[in-house]
């Protein structure tokens, strides 16, 4: 298209001599325009919106939302644990009032009484009156206590494999994000293709359907010309009710795979879907020149290894049991009976204090075992999905290997019941070939291109599943 476009812009330069100049710009701007108008629709053509569908899929499903729910949940949780690194304040106020319970007595009068009569005698004053005994209760009466309590971790281990077991746990659920992801690429992919798939059968079988009645047409005219017999006017009529049958199916197809289309990208139902003509890449070339298997870099493997690091850090955890745990506290408050807050009630207070086991049951030794065999079963069942990937992944280079062949065999089908069809026909309006023998190749026509259909639609799903297999997709 652009080669003969210059040449025809080029060709009119070169007689500029014997045009006129005004008529001769004219049309080269007018050729131009048309260029540049082929060129743009092209392009515009070209452009394929499973692109922009697989983005609202990643925006929108409910799923996915889901997950993204459960990874912002783990990375709230690692933020937790990098704040046990901070010092604790808390405020601490308590009141009690009681009467009764246990008491002690204090005979200060009988004590002090004595005395204090002989120092009246002794200075003839009044100066030192007698006093009671005195009962004190244990429980206070009209008492509070309030503080202000300050905590600093100084040594313990557990925080700080607490907070790698949460940085694992956020690079798992990152992982279960990209699986799912990926799937669901996958999933838009396949439903897509099968609304496309959906279509071009029903355009399939209203083209039959034209043929049909195109037939029942020229049998009935026959027939009224004296020249058709009754017989081909009925097959005709019942070749028609099986075409509308088929078409009624297609069109049922079509509104399930839009329906579940639509769902997967959490939008209404009856939404509208735009077509793609350009779907079909021409990729068997560079596959059957080599594609390489590599799953190293799969979601599945990546969330089994951060479970296997979260283990290894509960191990090292585990381990670390006799490593005694040190914190210090500083206590600032008042406390006194009456509600009083004055220079004697307040008090500060600080301390440290030691935690350590010294025996258990021998319990911390066997959680330990405990650990150590769950790790070696994550490493194990990391390496049998590393071997399943990769199974899985040659199979899907395998399926598109067959896809590819089983297609271009189905496009070699049609073209020859392309050519059959038009031979019969040609036959039978030459009286050579038989109505039974049209019908027949009409049939044998559609049902190659439903096989070409069908062909085109698996080769569109096993490069989907090859995608999602081998991890090629880059997905945001």
């Amino acid at each position: 298209m652009l080669s003969v476009c210059w040449r025809i812009i080029w060709n009119l330069l070169n007689k500029k001599i014997k045009m006129n100049l005004t008529l001769l710009i004219i049309r080269t701007v007018f050729i131009s325009l048309i260029l540049i108008y082929s060129l743009h629709g092209k392009v515009l053509g070209q452009e394929s919106p499973l692109p922009h569908y697989i983005e609202d899929g990643l925006n929108n499903n409910l799923v996915l939302q889901e997950k993204h729910l459960s990874l912002r949940r783990a990375m709230n949780a690692l933020q937790v644990a990098k704040s046990m690194y901070l010092p604790a304040v808390d405020v601490d106020v308590s009141y009690t009032h009681a009467k009764g319970g246990r008491s002690i007595n204090l005979p200060v009068g009988d004590l002090l009484n004595p005395v204090y009569s002989t120092l009246n005698t002794l200075t003839q004053s009044q100066t030192f009156p007698q006093i009671k005994n005195e009962t004190i209760n244990f429980l206070p009466q009209n008492y509070y206590d309030a503080k202000v309590r300050t905590v600093v971790p100084f040594i313990n281990t557990d925080i700080t494999h607490n907070k790698q077991i949460k940085t694992d746990a956020v690079r798992l659920q990152e992982s279960e994000v990209g699986i799912y992801k990926r799937e669901l690429v996958k999933e838009i992919k396949e439903a897509y293709y099968q609304y496309l798939s959906a279509l071009q059968v029903e355009g399939i079988y209203k083209s039959s359907l034209d043929l049909a009645h195109e037939g029942l047409r020229s049998n009935q005219k026959l027939l009224d010309a004296g020249k058709g017999l009754p017989a081909y006017v009925i097959r005709a009529k019942a070749e028609i009710a099986q075409i509308e049958s088929q078409l009624a199916e297609a069109e049922k197809n079509i509104k399930n795979s839009a329906l579940y289309f639509n769902a997967l990208l959490n939008r209404d139902a009856d939404a509208f879907i735009k077509r793609d003509s350009t779907l079909f890449l021409e990729q068997n070339q560079s596959l059957r020149d080599g594609w390489e298997i590599d799953v190293s870099q799969r979601e599945e493997l990546l969330a089994l290894q951060a479970g296997i690091a979260m283990q290894e850090s509960a191990l090292q955890m585990n381990k670390r049991y006799l490593v005694p745990k040190v914190s210090g506290f500083l206590d600032l408050g008042s406390q006194a009976e009456g509600l009083k807050f004055n220079q004697d009630s307040r008090y500060f207070m600080v301390g440290l204090t030691l935690s350590m086991p010294l025996f258990q049951g021998n319990r911390n030794r066997l959680k330990i075992e405990e650990t150590k065999i769950d790790l070696a079963e994550s490493w194990n069942r990391k390496a049998q999905a590393e071997q399943q990937l990769t199974l899985a992944a040659r199979a899907a280079r395998n399926d598109v290997l067959a896809a590819l062949k089983n297609y271009e065999k189905s496009k070699v089908q049609l073209e020859a019941a392309s050519t059959y069809q038009r031979l019969i026909q040609r036959g039978y309006s030459e009286g050579v070939n038989s109505y039974i023998e049209t019908i027949d190749a009409r049939s044998q026509y559609t049902s190659a291109k439903l096989s070409v259909n069908l062909s085109h639609l698996q080769v569109l799903a096993a490069f989907a599943k090859l995608e999602r297999e081998s991890a090629t997709l880059q997905i945001p």
